[in-house]
């Protein structure tokens, strides 16, 4: 369950963040929704960066355990 959430939970944030920067766009706060989209990549960016840590932090432990 706790891969699944990690996973899909921040596909959903930005999803729900695209979703909400088209709604702002189509109602006329262009410059809102503009800022709003730029949460997309950002959050995918960040999801990729704490995966990656937490892989090498993994490896760096299974590393440290075997060579006791």
């Amino acid at each position: 369950m706790k891969k699944f959430i990690f996973a899909y939970y921040p596909l959903v944030l930005a999803f729900i963040s695209f979703l909400f920067s088209v709604t702002l766009w189509f109602k006329g706060n262009q410059l809102e929704g503009i800022f709003v989209g730029i949460w997309v990549p950002s959050i995918l960016s960040l999801t990729s960066v704490l995966a990656h840590t937490r892989q090498d932090d993994m490896e760096h432990n299974r590393n440290s355990n075997s060579s006791n």
